[in-house]
């Protein structure tokens, strides 16, 4: 073993033989604190043997028949590679029909002549010793039918009958695997061979499919021809029945080979180390998987718990061992063990009890510098046991720091986020736990910031001029500026023309080559600033102009050279006006098919005036050139003369053929038809072709023309077909097309989810599970699962109210999803549906749970009255909202003096029963603050506070009052409205704000002194605290009240208002009065003159628009409404008769959960759907989770 290592070394190259060291190895590390070991080491010498001699036989084999060459190589450590040569050292060529299987065996599916040879040599080739071994050579030689005829005339007289039968075709054998099934066992996380190898004239085509499933994407391979299928990291979930079919013309077989995959131990949860202080409690938890369930034992320093020395701190729960009250003694190495019979996995975890005092690993005195109106980070990094806590302080005597201003991170550092002048000082931090206490002191220091007081500005100079630009700066005295000039954010050229100042750069002898962007960057050691400007260089007056123009078209256009596929154009192009021709594009007129419209066929380089058209089948062509330059395009030349191709069949199939069923027992396959020129002939029509996949089926076809779908009926539910689509015209056949895989209708689900559980997580948020249906069931493709949930009850108020079902879709074969936005202390329902492309199955049973109780909300009111010389009178409301049985209530108060100053807290705890209180033995004349909330036994809700003042005497108040503000709230405005005892001319104002924020109040004046106001730009569904004030009379005010503004719907509606007061309503209904009054007037008038007036014919024939129905949307997938919901029209539209509304674009945003707003979770398994009582939309897709590999070649359990 290595000196003070723990490597260990074993060399045989100075003697001695492997064999001797061959075992299994462990390592054990130990000190007084504990014992590790490692995993076992398994030490095997590698052998490369010898083949052991034997007689190999001629093999004479008739054409056509099949043949298996044995190689049978020695058994090695590690396995040889094999692989086949001949006496020259070439590898054998291998095909479909000559191939190695994974044994090294040679298959010949069939032999032909040129496979007789004497030297078949199968090689073994010994990676480890670097060695290869060589069989005899095996000698194989093909009897043909001819040489066989020959052989029996020979022998036979003129007047015999002879004559070997010539080669027959035989239908597919499997040579390996042989029968009709056989099983395999794999191990998770390896590479999964399976292989197929068949005799048969032709020779076989090998195909591989998985029974009820789809061979894995991006794991699967094929090798060895199609013979070996190759799947590599396999999982549990790659086991079922793998069948291989072997195909000629003649005939198949198949085999199938039953795969099972076990596992080795894998980790779930692996032992971490853990250091705790005397005292403490921690665990230990070791999971693992794997197939089968491993076996857990636990070790304490190499030794088995069970023999090791006890621990009363310790107790061993299965994979888990928990630590209670522990000592410095309790210290120790754990070894974890899982183990099954494919393998172990070995984990140690080290339990370090420790008892330090403090320690500040920040140096002293550190000194910070930061720029003002910057952050600013100071560092306290320590260590200790238990976990020392974190104090500052500024200052030698200064308070403890809190508050918003300042951020405390767990590693100790403090943050101030905007540091500023009077920042700067000495801070000192404090790391104290039950051991000791240690601080230590850092310096910060607030610089000013750097700034560019005047800029570059942008400058134009002549050719040969001189140009200055100015960058003057102001910067903290303490700090060193640098400035550097750039020239288009690069260094300036080396070149002496350039000149730079103290705060300038002058260019001298201006030329083209300066003009750019010029930035002065200035640096500190604390910040950087820059400006930039742009030097534009001009020259001498101009020159005139050049007159740059498009080109003129080409003209002159010759067809020659014509072909069936191909012809010669050629062409004159027009003046360029001075810039230069760049290319030529080629356009082309089908006159045939297309007459009018120009498609594009080429383009080539303006230096060319000739080119080569591949042409089609069956068009009437006629070509124009266009000359493109860089000022733009000429116009089209003249078109040539016409050229019309022979006839042709087509070259191509038709494109995006798809096969998806419409109804449950049908498939309707659709395709993109050719265009007219692809059709190459007259005639055009197309082959449709389908057959089940899976299935021996033959080819099912029809010939079809001028359509681009056929509907095959009869089909089963939800099978994969297999589609194809050819092309055909008069002439005959495009290629044979590609197949395409296609499914029949869907169905609805057959089953709805079973096992539906709910987790409830807190008194808003419940988790729901449940078991997957199975895929069979679900009769199309699985798009996901619907959760329908709704409040049955509070169980506070124990009153039943109009059920509003909610719905959330989880996309994917998901079994478990959040349910946010509950209420507190309520029982709700639910159940689960799957859905697929047809619709949603059946629902599983109601599943009933309950929401724990929350905090209650504020009391609704607090009013303050009948005050006297030492007493007041208090009257409140429950909370709105209980969420829970309330318990008792809290009232807080305290007197304020002239100076707004507060003095003593006075607690009272009232039963919740009540609803009113006379406080006594109060200060006269004195004002008092009050703090009123309501508590469940979760704890207490939001408060409510009021003020109010003692009188002087009986006879008068001393202040005015302004008493009973009450309001009456809408979804987006309140009125507010009060009594007021006081001085005549008060001037009044409001303030408000949301309940429960410490936001600073909002203020409105009222114009005159009128006693009501109306507030606007509410928010909908949200609780609000209000006041009133009057000005003038220092600090006095109402007591507040608290209202709630009404819920806003998920589409953006208006208020409903009252119709008979708008002033279109009475227009309109005095405009329908007249015409009465005027229609009334002309019947009598017709009347007195024996004539009738047909009125209820022209009513029959011009019917009111208004009673016609609108026609409804169509409902989707993603988008459900209650048929009940009548929510009110946007200004200017019409309701129709049936009562139903259009829906409008929603701007719905995640504001809470409140009913009527749509919501959205990331894709974390909780909510990733949009629900509100009245709609649901369509949630994200989920995610999925992957497992820990598992272990290769493991060994076993060395415990």
């Amino acid at each position: 073993m290595k000196p003070n290592s723990g490597t260990l070394v074993i060399n045989i190259m100075n003697g001695g033989k492997a064999e001797a060291y061959e075992g299994v190895y462990q390592c054990t590390a130990r000190n007084e604190r504990g014992a590790a070991i490692s995993n076992n080491i398994v030490i095997r010498p590698s052998r490369s043997p010898l083949w052991t001699k034997e007689k190999l036989e001629p093999n004479h084999v008739r054409e056509g028949d099949s043949l298996v060459l044995h190689c049978r190589p020695p058994v090695g450590l590690p396995p040889p590679i094999i692989f086949w040569m001949d006496n020259a050292f070439q590898r054998l060529p291998q095909s479909e029909r000559v191939s190695q299987g994974l044994n090294g065996d040679l298959y010949f599916s069939n032999v032909q002549p040129e496979d007789t040879r004497e030297d078949y040599i199968c090689y073994a080739r010994f990676n480890h010793t670097q060695t290869i071994q060589q069989k005899q050579p095996i000698s194989v030689k093909v009897f043909s039918m001819d040489s066989l005829n020959d052989t029996i005339a020979a022998n036979l007289s003129d007047t015999d009958i002879y004559g070997a039968k010539p080669v027959t075709e035989r239908q597919p054998v499997l040579l390996t695997p042989t029968g009709s099934t056989s099983t395999k066992v794999e191990l998770r996380g390896n590479v999964l061979l399976l292989e197929c190898i068949a005799a048969g004239l032709p020779t076989p085509v090998i195909r591989w499919i998985k029974e009820g499933g789809e061979l894995p994407a991006n794991r699967t391979f094929f090798e060895n021809f199609k013979k070996t299928l190759k799947i590599i990291d396999v999982s549990e979930a790659d086991s079922g029945n793998y069948k291989c079919i072997a195909r000629n013309t003649l005939g198949s077989v198949h085999h199938v080979i039953s795969v099972t995959v076990k596992a080795a131990p894998y980790w779930i949860t692996a032992p971490r180390n853990l250091v705790l202080s005397p005292g403490e409690d921690g665990t230990l938890i070791c999971r693992a998987n794997g197939n089968p369930k491993p076996s857990i034992s636990w070790l304490a320093n190499g030794v088995p718990i069970a023999i090791a020395p006890e621990d009363p701190s310790r107790k061993v729960d299965g994979d888990t061992i928990i630590f209670s009250h522990v000592q410095e003694r309790s210290s120790a190495v754990y070894q974890c063990n899982a183990s099954n019979e494919y393998g172990y996995l070995l984990a140690n975890a080290f339990v370090n009890v420790l008892a330090e005092p403090p320690r500040i690993l920040t140096p002293a005195n550190k000194l910070y510098q930061v720029i003002a109106d910057s952050p600013a980070l100071l560092d306290c990094a320590y260590f200790g046991s238990p976990k020392p806590e974190i104090e500052w302080f500024k200052g030698v005597k200064g308070s403890i720091l809190r508050g918003n201003e300042y951020v405390f991170h767990d590693n100790g550092t403090l943050e101030i986020p905007v540091a500023q002048k009077n920042s700067a000082g000495t801070y000192t931090c404090v790391a104290r736990n039950e051991l000791g206490k240690i601080q230590n002191e850092v310096q910060l220091e607030i610089k000013d910031p750097t700034m560019i007081i005047k800029q570059p500005e942008y400058k134009v100079i002549q050719r040969y001029g001189q140009v200055s630009f100015e960058c003057i700066i102001k910067h903290d005295s303490t700090l060193l500026p640098t400035v550097t000039w750039l020239k288009d954010n690069d260094e300036l050229p080396d070149d002496e023309r350039f000149l730079v100042g103290k705060d300038n750069l002058t260019i001298m002898n201006v030329t083209d080559k300066d003009d750019g962007t010029y930035t002065c960057i200035v640096n500190t050691t604390l910040d950087s600033v820059s400006a930039s400007a742009v030097l534009t260089v001009v020259a001498a007056p101009p020159t005139p102009a050049i007159i740059y123009a498009r080109p003129n078209p080409p003209f002159d256009l010759e067809l020659t050279g014509q072909l069936e596929r191909s012809i010669d154009l050629s062409w004159i192009p027009g003046d360029e006006n001075n810039s230069p021709i760049t290319s030529f594009v080629i356009e082309y007129e089908d006159a045939l098919h297309e007459p009018g419209v120009w498609h594009y066929q080429t383009e080539v380089p303006g230096t060319q005036t000739t080119v080569q058209l591949k042409l089609s089948p069956y068009v009437n062509y006629s070509f124009r050139v266009i000359a493109v330059n860089k000022i733009g395009r000429s116009q089209p030349s003249e078109p040539s003369e016409q050229y019309l191709t022979k006839s042709a069949s087509p070259d191509e199939n038709p494109a995006n053929v798809q096969g998806i069923g419409s109804e449950p027992d049908n498939l309707v396959i659709t395709w993109e038809p050719l265009k007219g020129f692809q059709s190459n002939g007259p005639g055009l029509q197309y082959k449709v072709s389908w057959r089940q996949k899976d299935v021996d089926d033959e080819w099912t076809s029809v010939i079809v023309a001028n359509v681009s779908k056929y509907i095959v009926s009869g089909t089963p539910t939800f099978v994969p077909y297999e589609v194809k689509v050819q092309a055909l015209n008069d002439l005959g056949y495009a290629p044979e097309p590609s197949e395409v895989i296609g499914h029949s209708g869907e169905d609805l689900p057959m089953v709805a989810p079973g096992n539906v559980q709910v987790h409830v997580i807190n008194s808003t948020l419940a988790k729901v599970h449940w078991d997957p249906v199975p895929l069979k069931t679900v009769r199309g493709h699985l798009q996901g699962y619907k959760v329908y949930y709704w409040k049955v009850q509070s169980l506070s108020r124990r009153s039943r109210r109009h059920v509003e079902k909610k719905i959330l879709t989880f996309r994917g074969n998901k079994t478990f999803g959040m349910l946010p936005g509950l209420e507190p202390y309520s029982s709700y329902k639910l159940n689960v549906r799957v859905v697929n492309g047809k619709g949603e199955g059946p629902a599983s049973p109601d599943k009933a749970f309950k929401t724990p109780e929350g905090v209650p909300s504020s009391p609704s009111f607090l009013k303050i009255t009948n005050p006297t010389l030492d007493s007041l009178t208090l009257e409140w409301g429950s909370p709105t909202h209980p969420n829970g049985v309330l318990t008792s209530y809290t009232l807080k108060f305290q007197p304020i003096n002239n100076t707004h100053e507060l003095g003593p807290l006075v607690e009272i705890r009232i039963p919740a029963n009540e609803s009113s209180l006379i406080l006594k033995n109060l200060n006269y004349s004195t004002r008092y603050k009050f703090y009123f909330n309501a508590q469940t036994s979760v704890g207490s809700g939001s408060q409510i506070t009021e003020e109010a003042v003692t009188i002087m005497d009986e006879v008068q108040p001393l202040y005015p009052r302004i008493r009973n503000v009450t309001t009456a709230a809408a979804e987006t405005y309140a009125n507010i409205s009060w009594e007021y005892e006081g001085p005549d001319h008060a001037n009044f104002y409001v303030e408000y704000g949301v309940a429960g924020s410490k936001e600073d109040w909002k203020k409105e004046i009222v114009n005159g002194s009128r006693s009501f106001f109306v507030l606007k730009g509410l928010t909908p569904g949200t609780a609000y605290k209000v006041r009133v004030g009057a000005e003038g009379l220092s600090g006095f005010r109402s007591a507040e009240d608290v209202f709630e503004t009404g819920p806003g719907e998920a589409h953006c509606t208006i208020r409903q208002v009252d119709i008979a007061t708008q002033g279109w309503f009475i227009g309109l209904m005095c405009a329908v009065a007249l015409l009465i009054l005027i229609l009334l007037i002309v019947c009598f008038i017709r009347r007195n003159k024996g004539g009738k007036y047909p009125v209820k014919e022209k009513e029959d024939a011009h019917a009111d628009p208004e009673i016609q129905p609108m026609k409804e949307d169509d409902g989707t997938f993603g988008e459900y409404s209650d048929a009940e919901d009548h929510k009110p029209l946007k200004k200017g539209s019409r309701t129709p008769s049936d009562r139903t509304v259009k829906k409008e674009d929603s701007d719905d945003s995640l504001v809470d959960y409140g009913e009527g707003v749509n919501g959205q979770f990331n894709e974390d398994g909780s909510f990733i759907g949009q629900y509100s009582g009245k709609k649901e939309k369509e949630p994200a897709e989920g995610n999925e989770s992957s497992e820990a590999p598992s272990p290769v070649n493991a060994m076993n359990s060395f415990v």
